[in-house]
C-alpha cells in the first residue's frame, strides 16, 4: 500500500490561531483555561478552553461570517493554516484527488439552542433560514471543500471524543488505497454555550475548580474532579508520499498506524479494564509493522476524569509496562493544558505527537502534584517538558459510545 506523509498543520485552540502559538505553550506548560466569558451566572461551572478573540472577517467577509456556526469558521480557520503550510495550491492539483475529512462532535450546538429559543419566543418559522447549514456536523467539511476547491471525497465523521483521530486515521486508510493524492483531515468543536456547559454540568464530568482555572485540568492527580471544556479546530494535510516528494513538499511526519474499536461496555464510561482500548493500541502497532518496544511517546486521551485515567493507565502499564520496567516510554497529557477540545481534541494531540517527532521534545502534564496511587507507575512527565528521543509518537482518543481511536507517528527522515 501506498505511504502517508503529513505535509500541512493548522489549528486553533484556546492559545489562539496558529500550530506554533500552541505548541509553544504546550511546551512551556502553559495552561489555556480560564473564567468564561459566555453568560454563565447560572451556570455551577465557570471556567473553560476559550478561544482568545479573533477576527473572523480576517477569513471570511463579514456576511458570511453570520451565517456561520463557530465549529464551522474554526474549521476553515485550521484548514487555511494547514494549506498555507503545506504550499497547497488547487490549481497544481487534480480536484478530484484532493479530499477532506472534517469532523465534529455535535456540530452547531450553540446554533440549536439560541434558534430553538427563537422559535419558542418568536414562532416556529422565525428562526434564523440559515440554522440548518450553521449547524449539521458535516458544513464544516463542505465549507473547507468549497474554500480550497477540494472536489474529492468530502465527509464528517462524528464519533465523539475520537472524532479528530478517526478522521485522520480514514483519511490516511483513503490515501494508502489509492483513492486520493491529498486530503485534508481533522475535528472542529465549539460547544461554550449555556446550553453546552449546562449539559456537561448535568452529566457530572465537568471540574468545578472555578476559583484555580488554570488547575482544573489535572489528568493523573488524586485531585482531579473532571475535565475542563474547551473549543477549538485542528486538521492536518495528508498526502501520499511520493506524490509530495514529486512537488518538493516539506514533510513533517509519516502516519504509519492506525487502530480502532469498541468498548461495547457503556454509553459514557470506558471498560475499566481498557480491553478496546488495548485492542486498537496493538492494532495501530500491528499496521505499522512495529513492537511495543518501538513507541517512545504516547500523548494519552488523559481526559482527567477518574475512571477514564485510570482506565487507560491500567492498559498503557499493561501492554507496555510500568516505567521501571521500560525507562524508554514517555507518557503525557496535553489535555492538562488545552482541556478537552471534544471533537477536535484527537486532531490537536495528532499535531502534538507528530511535534515530538520533529523537536524530540515531550510536553507535560501539568497540575499532577498528587498523583493518584490507582492510576499505576508510568512517567508521566510531571509539570515540564522534557528533552527526549521520539522516532514513534502514539496518540490515544477514545469517545462516548465505547469509540476508541490510536494514531502512530514515525519521525520522517
Amino acid at each position: 500500500m501506498k505511504r502517508v506523509v503529513i505535509t500541512g498543520m493548522g489549528c486553533v485552540s484556546p492559545f489562539g490561531v496558529g500550530v506554533d502559538k500552541a505548541w509553544d505553550a504546550v511546551t512551556n506548560g502553559k495552561s489555556g483555561i480560564r473564567q468564561l466569558t459566555v453568560d454563565i451566572d447560572k451556570q455551577l461551572v465557570k471556567i473553560g478552553g476559550e478561544v482568545p478573540e479573533y477576527n473572523a472577517e480576517d477569513y471570511v467577509d463579514a456576511k458570511e461570517a453570520k451565517r456561520l456556526d463557530k465549529f464551522i469558521l474554526y474549521a476553515i480557520m485550521a484548514a487555511d493554516e494547514a494549506a498555507k503550510s503545506g504550499n497547497f495550491d488547487i490549481e497544481k492539483e487534480d480536484p478530484y484527488r484532493v479530499g477532506v475529512v472534517i469532523g465534529s462532535a455535535q456540530g452547531g450546538l450553540a446554533t440549536m439552542a439560541q434558534n430553538h429559543e427563537v422559535m419558542l419566543s418568536r414562532g416556529y418559522y422565525k428562526c434564523s433560514p440559515f440554522t440548518v447549514p450553521m449547524m449539521i456536523p458535516n458544513m464544516a467539511a463542505g465549507k473547507v471543500s468549497i474554500r480550497l476547491g477540494a472536489k474529492g471525497m468530502n465527509k464528517a465523521i462524528a464519533t465523539a471524543c475520537a472524532t479528530g483521530a478517526h478522521s485522520i486515521g480514514d483519511a490516511y486508510r483513503f490515501i494508502q488505497y489509492g483513492d486520493a493524492d491529498i486530503i485534508f483531515a481533522g475535528g472542529t468543536d465549539s460547544k461554550i454555550s449555556n446550553f453546552g456547559v449546562g449539559a456537561f454540568t448535568s452529566a457530572k464530568t465537568l471540574s468545578k475548580r472555578n476559583d484555580e482555572p488554570e488547575k482544573a485540568s489535572r489528568p493523573y492527580d488524586k485531585d482531579r474532579d473532571g475535565f475542563v471544556m474547551s473549543e477549538g479546530a485542528a486538521v492536518v494535510m495528508l498526502e501520499e508520499l511520493e506524490h509530495a516528494k514529486a512537488r518538493g513538499a516539506k514533510i513533517y511526519a509519516e502516519i504509519v498506524g492506525y487502530g480502532q474499536s469498541a468498548d461495547a461496555y457503556d454509553m459514557v464510561a470506558p471498560d475499566p479494564e481498557g480491553k478496546g482500548a488495548e485492542y486498537a493500541i496493538n492494532a495501530a502497532m500491528k499496521d505499522a509493522g512495529i513492537t511495543k518496544s518501538d513507541i517512545d511517546y504516547i500523548n494519552t486521551h488523559g481526559t482527567s476524569t477518574h475512571v477514564g485515567d485510570i482506565a487507560e493507565s491500567k492498559t498503557i502499564e499493561r501492554i507496555f509496562g510500568n516505567k521501571d520496567e521500560n525507562t524508554k516510554l514517555l507518557v503525557s497529557s496535553t489535555k492538562s493544558m488545552t482541556g478537552h477540545m471534544l471533537g477536535a481534541a484527537g486532531a490537536i494531540e495528532a499535531i502534538f505527537s507528530i511535534e515530538t517527532t520533529m523537536n524530540d521534545v515531550v510536553p507535560p502534564a501539568i497540575n499532577l502534584e498528587n498523583q493518584d496511587e490507582e492510576v499505576g507507575n508510568l512517567d508521566y512527565v510531571p509539570n515540564k517538558a522534557r528533552e527526549h528521543k521520539v522516532e514513534y509518537a502514539l496518540s490515544n482518543s477514545f469517545g462516548f459510545g465505547g469509540t476508541n481511536a490510536v494514531l502512530i507517528f514515525k519521525k520522517y527522515n
